[in-house]
């Protein structure tokens, strides 16, 4: 009886230790999967704290950027308008003894958001100005986009047919005529052959009316002090119940021939390009094709670490005249002469002097005006 006693005992005595040993191995299991989810999570905190940004939400870094700018100018032969379009000169309307004004319109506000993802890195960005349209400071969109990896862009951005890196300085918000400036949605796939060759292709709306999609395509070559560009566009264009072919190419280089010096220059020509210049012209004139010839040439430089000094000038040569009114226009001409000084690190007073020149093509005869603009701008 004893023995019968004992054996139980035994076997319960096993039962329980095997148990224990099962219930210990369950522990040990799930104590390894949960440092495993630990040490993942801290993995991507890690990832996520090495991405710059002003702050996080998440997994992902919000960068917050922009300025506030405050700009005085002073026409002294025709108004011209916060934008100083040359465009404005020689019509009568706006022919002025002199004529003081001050804006705040070029100044920004930007969101840009960084991500980690399995299918690589997510950027997004949004960003605004107050070049409302009628002449109000109020909120206009400029850039609204999305990139996924190194390589595709979808939404609105600067046009791929534009040769953004070597657009000049101005302290007025158009700059020298002579070049294209545009932001349009599209959709963008870039990359790079290697050796500072780089390739961009684009899938764009028009800025203007059209029922097609514009084509463009860009390649680039770059290195530590000379830049050259060329960019090709295709599309259509309507006005007047006429239908036309819009093409283009843009030609651009830079050198840095010494430290702090800087040369630079764009080409464009084309057909219906008009709209995407910053004379603006017609793109289509008495239902022909408005060809247009336009380019920009700029010289700066770097005194000390605070001044930077810069001359910029641009043309635009048009086959067809576009009426701004009473007169009509084939020729813009334009000349920026501005000085930059940056007391801190995100504080620049600058000024600059215009020199604007147009002309009527029924008449032959030229205008010109005189504009000086002061600005201060603070960066965040």
């Amino acid at each position: 009886m004893k023995q019968v006693h004992k054996g139980r005992f035994v076997l319960a005595a096993a039962a329980l230790a095997g148990s224990a040993g099962l219930a210990q191995a369950d522990t040990t299991s799930e104590l390894q999967d949960l440092r495993a989810r630990i040490e993942a999570l801290e993995a991507e905190n890690q990832q996520a704290a090495s991405i710059p940004g002003d702050f996080r939400l998440g997994n992902t870094a919000v960068d917050i950027y922009g300025y506030a700018k405050a700009d005085f100018y002073y026409d002294f032969d025709f108004i011209q308008g916060d934008t100083a379009f040359v465009n404005n000169i020689g019509e009568p309307v706006n022919a002025t003894d002199g004529d003081f004004g001050a804006t705040v319109r070029q100044s920004r506000l930007g969101i840009r958001t960084t991500t980690e993802s399995d299918i690589g890195t997510l950027r997004g960005q949004l960003e605004f100005d107050l070049f409302a349209s009628g002449g109000r400071s109020e909120l206009r969109l400029r850039h609204a986009n999305i990139q996924v990896g190194d390589h595709w862009t979808f939404g609105q951005t600067w046009t791929n047919f534009m040769p953004l890196g070597q657009y000049p300085t101005s302290v007025e918000f158009n700059g020298p005529v002579g070049i294209a400036f545009a932001r349009v949605p599209q959709i963008r796939y870039s990359n790079s052959f290697g050796d500072g060759f780089d390739y961009s292709l684009s899938l764009e709306e028009n800025s203007s009316a059209s029922s097609d999609p514009v084509f463009t395509a860009a390649a680039q070559y770059s290195n530590d002090r000379f830049t050259a560009r060329i960019a090709g566009l295709t599309g259509t264009i309507e006005s007047g119940g006429v239908e036309v072919d819009q093409t283009g190419v843009t030609l651009s280089g830079s050198i840095t021939p010494w430290d702090g010096g800087l040369f630079q220059a764009t080409y464009v020509d084309g057909e219906a390009l008009g709209p995407l210049l910053i004379g603006v012209g017609d793109a289509i004139v008495g239902g022909q094709a408005n060809d247009v010839e336009g380019y920009t040439l700029e010289f700066r430089q770097d005194i000390g670490d605070k001044w930077n000094v810069g001359i910029g000038y641009g043309r635009e040569d048009y086959d067809l005249a576009t009426s701004t009114g009473s007169l009509s226009f084939t020729e813009l001409e334009t000349i920026h002469v501005n000085a930059f000084y940056s007391p801190t690190d995100n504080l620049t007073l600058s000024a600059e002097y215009i020199f604007g020149e147009r002309n009527d093509a029924a008449s032959g005869n030229t205008f010109d005006g005189d504009r000086v603009q002061l600005a201060v701008q603070l960066n965040f």
